[in-house]
């Protein structure tokens, strides 16, 4: 450890944002880095405890988090850069973008605040590239076999380069018009930059990646295309399938998916870049929330990020509605440590300016000729019957909220089962995902990792999916069952 009694010595300080008044009228990032002297204090803080839960119980790619902060704390940047590289493709998105289960099951978080590893990660990386130590690693030697990633999201990327620097050749096919899947067009820019994806993107081009855009695989070409040009197939997807609500006036033209909101606004900036498109997304669009109510329908993450996009866009007024309870402050009993806590949390974009509400029902939309202007709603109850949650709502508690636009950030099912799925004649589970039994599919030679065989998941699962289905693959093309 670098400081027997650094815990005792350093408070965690947390990664500050820019201002408010400021960040709201823009879509660039909104954290700002600590220093190289308060992050020497930060890694201070690891206790370099003798069982890490943080890289066992809380990191899914089992980064060597005790290992990087002793690091960092002798100041041998380039060393940790390296070892950060060797479990983590990507660790400038996760160190963006990663709620950090890390940091929830550091032994610290028991009785005080966790260590910031999060950001120590994030620091590392982006040293790492501007002092040129990130560089392609081609393979030495090819194999002459040939395999097809469908899906560039962190999945398909990571599964990608794993192959491509075993001495595959690797093609991956993505629907877009550019490379990066969710990464691209599901997140925000103020919470990930595009050009930090541009930037990876091109070492995985040096290393031989060959992408392929702007192909909708099971439409454009087909499954049976894949499997006579290919050795093996990995279908990296994603979970694309929404959650919808299903009750009276659903189908109003202004109540939109969360997913097709945000992709809206992330392709508009691809346009026009370094400018709002007209204050966000283009006034006569029908994806522009200027001056507008608006109601997010859904609690989580992605209901969030739609939250900071109508921020941003110059909306009038913006509720977010969840139908669950309103989390403790503090982790209740069925989430001790190092479980990640269900507790209240605030993100960023809450704090621009929201009106949250818990435990409200959405019953009915209500409008005039093809747009809704008012939800109908009541609170809710949650209880336990014969161990099941049940909810039931509570007489006397109808509201109606008025909207101008409402988007529903319910998440995902599973993976689109229309297209290649269907195709290629896969299993599925009882969730509707693709069936695996390590990452190989039910049809012989055709592997899944990511969403599309979890269901919707965190970027770092997706990215640790990746590079398991990556080893998969290439045990099973040297045990010879890629040959023929």
């Amino acid at each position: 450890m670098g400081e027997v009694k650094g815990f005792l010595k350093y408070s965690r300080q947390e990664v500050d944002h820019r201002p408010i008044e400021q960040r709201v009228h823009d879509f660039n990032e909104i954290d700002v880095p600590l220093t190289p002297e308060q992050i020497h204090e930060q890694t201070a803080r690891c206790m370099d405890c003798g069982v890490p839960f943080c890289h066992g119980a809380g990191c899914p790619l089992k980064n060597s988090i005790p290992d990087l902060n002793e690091l960092i704390y002798k100041d041998k940047w380039e060393q940790a850069c390296q070892l950060l590289h060797s479990t983590n493709n990507f660790p400038e998105i996760t160190g963006r973008v990663c709620p950090a289960p890390c940091e929830t099951a550091c032994t610290l978080s028991i009785n005080d605040k966790p260590v910031l590893i999060r950001h120590i990660e994030y620091q590392i990386v982006e040293r790492g590239f501007q002092q040129g130590w990130i560089k392609p690693l081609p393979a030495k030697r090819k194999t002459g076999k040939k395999i097809a990633v469908v899906g560039s999201g962190p999945a398909g990327l990571a599964a990608a380069q794993q192959l491509a620097r075993a001495g595959h050749s690797i093609v991956v096919f993505e629907k877009d018009q550019r490379v990066g899947g969710l990464l691209r067009y599901g997140i925000p820019d103020f919470k990930l930059a595009k050009d930090v994806i541009d930037r990876r993107v091109k070492q995985l081009i040096a290393e031989g990646v060959e992408f392929q855009t702007a192909v909708n695989v099971g439409e454009d070409i087909s499954a049976r295309y894949l499997k006579n040009k290919f050795d093996c197939i990995c279908l990296t997807m994603g979970a694309g399938q929404p959650r919808d609500l299903n009750i009276e006036g659903r189908g109003y033209e202004n109540i939109l998916f969360a997913m097709d909101y945000l992709k809206a606004q992330n392709k508009c900036r691809e346009t026009s870049p370094g400018g709002l498109c007209a204050n966000g997304i283009k006034d006569e669009s029908s994806m522009s929330m200027k001056n507008r109510i608006v109601v997010v329908v859904g609690g989580g993450d992605t209901g969030s990020d739609c939250v900071g996009t109508a921020r941003r866009q110059g909306a009038k007024e913006i509720y977010q509605l969840e139908i669950l309870p309103k989390p403790p402050e503090t982790p209740p009993p069925d989430t001790p440590w190092p479980m990640w806590p269900r507790i209240m949390r605030t993100s960023s974009s809450h704090q621009e300016g929201c009106n949250r509400r818990w435990g409200v029902m959405t019953k009915k939309f209500s409008g005039a000729e093809t747009r809704v202007s008012q939800l109908h709603c009541c609170e809710v109850e949650w209880f336990r019957k014969n161990g099941q949650w049940k909810l039931k709502e509570l007489a006397g508690t109808e509201f109606t909220l008025a909207a101008d636009v409402v988007i529903l950030a319910l998440g995902f099912l599973h993976v689109a089962h229309s297209g290649l799925v269907k195709d290629l004649g896969l299993k599925l589970d009882g969730s509707g995902n693709i069936a695996v039994e390590n990452y190989q599919t039910s049809e012989q030679g055709v592997f899944a990792a990511g969403d599309t065989a979890s269901g919707a998941s965190l970027v770092v699962r997706a990215v640790n999916s990746g590079r398991e289905a990556a080893a998969a693959i290439d045990n099973w093309i040297k045990a010879g069952a890629g040959n023929g």
